[in-house]
């Protein structure tokens, strides 16, 4: 009923993107302008007020009944817990050959000695996460971590685990390093790529439906291990490697700590999800997707292509910005790109109802409150969110309410994570809240 192929960040994935046009151009097939400033929004299916109804952060780090000039325990846990990773992103930022004396400035990420303030109270907080421009330019982020563990409402707290990455993602930039995990984020995707058609073929091959379901599933839990940003998986990966099929064998039995599997595939097989629209029946997910590698690659695109095999337009929501081992926009674009054939198909599934969208993030967590206005416009119809990964699915929006059908879906990879939902390490969630329409 409409032209999806002229956006500005977001396109079909067989077309380039041409850019410069706005989203009501491209919903209608009209030119005009789009400015690239445009203003965060709130994502459009969440439940209204968002401002009363909805709170990102799933683990709540302190009460209101808590001291505001003491840090709780909790915060000073979660502090730590982002403390420990920074030995391995400093190791990351020492090796990055795109930017000049890479290992003196990555020694600047660890360093302690010098204190600063910003020019303006919770400049960090503001919904615009624009970033500072009176910041001293000799950041640390274990210092900030020690303010934070002193003053728990010093730049911009008190912490949250939005905060704590935003401050990391700030420090690395203010430093010059842009995509530190770009070498490993493009060894990854060269590897997933060349399994990509054998697990396809693995899962066609299975006729039972529910079966079938469920096994793209367990590749989405095997692909989403792929995670740098735990202190305790980026050692792993960097000592033995990772497996994908060995990682769908060894997944924790079920029940996991938060299991609608079995809800969920007899719904697949029963509700119809779709809409008639001129006699069309089209139904329409969006993904939030997490890591490169494994996870996109051999977990969500061939759960994707099953959803365009039944006829449903997917649309995939990557972050604008790099962060960690994310996948980004424009690495989607290009990694999809490479597995669709000269008639624009997936290994026989005609992918012309794949779109891939620019969320506006630039964390490996999401607040959704503040989201592209190109996604909102693409996903203001949707009848499934989805949303993958521990930082988009658990750690945030695990009790976000939508007006529509939502799937929480992600590995417990941090322990104070799996303490708090009573389950054990590398556990698996899987959440699905139907919502009946009068």
């Amino acid at each position: 009923p409409f032209d999806l192929h002229r956006g500005t960040r977001f396109c079909l994935c067989e077309k380039e993107n041409r850019g410069g046009e706005d989203v009501q151009g491209a919903k209608e097939g009209r030119g005009g302008k789009m400015e690239p400033s445009s203003p965060l929004v709130p994502f459009p299916l969440l439940t209204t007020p968002v401002e009363s109804t909805y709170r990102p952060c799933t683990i709540p780090y302190r009460f209101p009944s808590d001291d505001t000039r003491k840090a709780t325990p909790t915060e000073l846990e979660w502090i730590e817990l982002f403390r420990k990773s920074i030995p391995s992103f400093r190791k990351r930022a020492a090796e990055d050959t795109s930017v000049e004396n890479a290992a003196e400035k990555a020694e600047k990420f660890d360093q302690r000695p010098t204190y600063y303030t910003f020019g303006s109270a919770h400049c960090f907080a503001l919904a615009s996460f624009m970033f500072v421009t009176d910041v001293a330019k000799t950041l640390r982020y274990t210092q900030l971590l020690e303010d934070l563990k002193r003053d728990p409402e010093s730049h911009g707290g008190p912490p949250d685990c939005i905060l704590l990455c935003r401050l990391r993602e700030q420090v690395l930039r203010e430093l010059g390093f842009k995509d530190i995990f770009k070498k490993v984020k493009d060894d990854e995707n060269a590897k997933a790529i060349a399994l990509f058609e054998g697990v396809v073929r693995l899962n066609d091959a299975i006729e039972d439906e529910g079966k079938r379901v469920e096994s793209l599933i367990r590749g989405i839990f095997a692909g989403n291990i792929f995670d740098l940003g735990s202190s305790q998986l980026a050692e792993m990966f960097a000592r033995d490697g990772m497996s994908f099929m060995a990682t769908c064998e060894s997944l924790v039995p079920r029940p996991w700590v938060i299991d609608d599997l079995d809800i969920f595939k007899h719904k697949w097989s029963r509700k119809s999800w779709k809409k008639a629209i001129f006699f069309l029946f089209l139904f329409f997910a969006v993904i939030f997707v997490d890591n490169s590698g494994a996870d996109v690659i051999l977990g969500i695109l061939p759960f994707a292509r099953e959803l365009l095999r039944h006829g449903t337009q997917v649309v995939l929501a990557a972050n604008d910005l790099p962060s960690i081992n994310d996948i980004t926009y424009h690495e989607l674009l290009e990694i999809v790109s490479k597995l669709k054939d000269e008639d624009g198909c997936i290994l026989g599934v005609n992918a012309s109802g794949l779109l891939i969208a620019n969320s506006g993030n630039d964390l490996p967590v999401i607040d959704l409150s503040a989201v592209s206005p190109e996604l909102a416009y693409l996903a203001n119809d949707a009848d499934l969110v989805m949303l993958e990964g521990m930082g988009r699915g658990i750690e945030t929006n695990l009790y976000a309410q939508f007006r529509c059908d939502s799937l929480k879906i992600g590995m417990v990879k941090h322990p104070e994570v799996a303490q708090f939902l009573g389950g054990r390490l590398y556990d698996c969630v899987f959440k699905y809240t139907e919502v009946f329409l009068s």
